[in-house]
């Protein structure tokens, strides 16, 4: 992968500063806010209306929505919802989608996810649902099929899970997730927030009844995204306003409309992806799904490197416990690497490091069942390094150089 070129495309990156906080929030594309500015400074007007400027602001985000649901392989662009965050869009999915649930129906949660993908669903208790927590295995930090086979049932009306825990990295398998789901007549729903910046997204392929995942993580706005299958959609009651009906989808999922300005400058991440790939392979004609796939093929490649020479680093600590996979295989893990130390606390490791110009975080990140079930809280949490490909093999060394002193 062409470091310079990656880095050029971000404005943040200039400054003397090491981010490795991005599982928090990635920084920007220069594309991104040239198309926010563009859009305030020339459409910013309501749809809708009858007059060229209104008429011509409805094309383009008509236009950067069909391209979202594009971009993640969805079969029309009524299953795109934006909102304004993963956390939101959730919990009106929670809403809207148990409305028919009836008391004794179940619904299954990890304690891997973030908060955003379990109290939506936990707060159904108060209606009678029964929530059932499939836990990770405490010594290979996994979620087992097997016991998600004991726990489903035939009451089970969904199975929340994410895509990549924002703590562990580790991939989850959803398709075979999502086989066992609909086998027993239930429906499932994917965070991707901690896979969607680092992988190509394909809801077909998984086959996921619900898919969710934040643009800020993904080197763009303060934006959200989920996709749902459109039947599941169109059958659902809404919060709108109550003369929408079931047809009008997504717009019965988004009171008070979509965020104009910041949809349409999604248009610059699916830009950049595309023109990564023209960069990396000149000459090859390719459709845009291909493009995205050889994109996210080379990103990839370039993030096991950033992971093989952490993880090797510290797996040579014999005072450090990797919480989550110590596999630095592209196949097994993102490089969001979580880890512990036998005597200093979480916290005391961050703040060290925080004088170097090195942006790491320490905590439970809100997932905060695995910290309690792992018996992480006395260590104020883990200390998390979240890297995406704009990071660089330097910027890991550089790294590596401030542990040592600490370590």
């Amino acid at each position: 992968m062409d470091i310079e070129f990656v880095r050029k495309q971000f404005p943040a990156l200039d400054r003397e500063f090491v981010y490795m906080d991005n599982a928090g929030g990635s920084q920007t594309l220069a594309k991104v806010a040239e198309r926010i500015k563009g859009y305030l400074l020339h459409h910013n007007v309501q749809l809708g209306a009858s007059y060229k400027i209104s008429r011509e602001a409805g094309e383009k985000l008509t236009y950067a929505t069909k391209k979202v649901g594009k971009f993640i392989n969805a079969n029309q662009p009524e299953e795109i919802v934006i909102g304004p965050s993963s956390t939101m869009l959730l919990r009106i999915l929670s809403m809207c989608i148990s409305r028919d649930w009836k008391k004794g129906d179940e619904v299954i949660v990890t304690n891997t996810d973030h908060e955003a993908n379990v109290s939506p669903w936990t707060d159904l208790e108060e209606k009678g649902i029964k929530v059932k927590i499939w836990k990770a295995n405490t010594e290979t930090f996994e979620l087992e099929l097997s016991d998600l086979k004991k726990l489903i049932s035939k009451h089970t009306k969904l199975v929340a899970v994410s895509h990549v825990s924002n703590i562990l990295g580790t991939i989850n398998p959803i398709k075979e997730i999502a086989e066992i789901v609909h086998n027993a007549d239930a429906k499932i729903c994917v965070d991707g927030v901690a896979y969607a910046p680092h992988r190509q997204i394909d809801v077909l392929d998984l086959n996921a009844d619900f898919y969710v995942f934040s643009w800020y993580k993904t080197f763009g706005p303060h934006l959200a995204v989920m996709y749902g299958k459109y039947d599941l959609l169109y059958e659902m009651d809404g919060i709108n306003h109550e003369f929408f009906g079931k047809e009008d989808v997504p717009y019965k999922f988004q009171p008070g409309n979509f965020n104009f300005e910041l949809t349409y400058s999604l248009l610059g991440i699916l830009e950049y992806y595309e023109e990564f790939c023209k960069h990396h392979h000149p000459g090859q004609k390719l459709d845009f799904s291909s493009r995205i796939q050889k994109t996210f093929e080379t990103i990839a490649k370039h993030e096991e490197k950033l992971s093989q020479k952490l993880l090797n680093y510290l797996n040579t600590k014999e005072k450090v416990k990797i919480i989550g996979s110590t596999d630095f295989s592209k196949e097994k893990r993102v490089p969001t690497i979580s880890f512990i130390h036998a005597e200093l606390k979480s916290d005391e490791i961050v703040e060290k490091i925080d004088q170097y110009s090195i942006g790491i975080r320490f905590g439970d990140f809100y997932a905060k069942k695995i910290i309690q079930d792992f018996k992480l809280k006395e260590k104020n949490g883990v200390v998390r390094i979240s890297l995406v490909h704009y990071n660089s093999i330097d910027e890991v060394k550089r790294l590596i150089w401030a542990l040592e002193k600490l370590l």
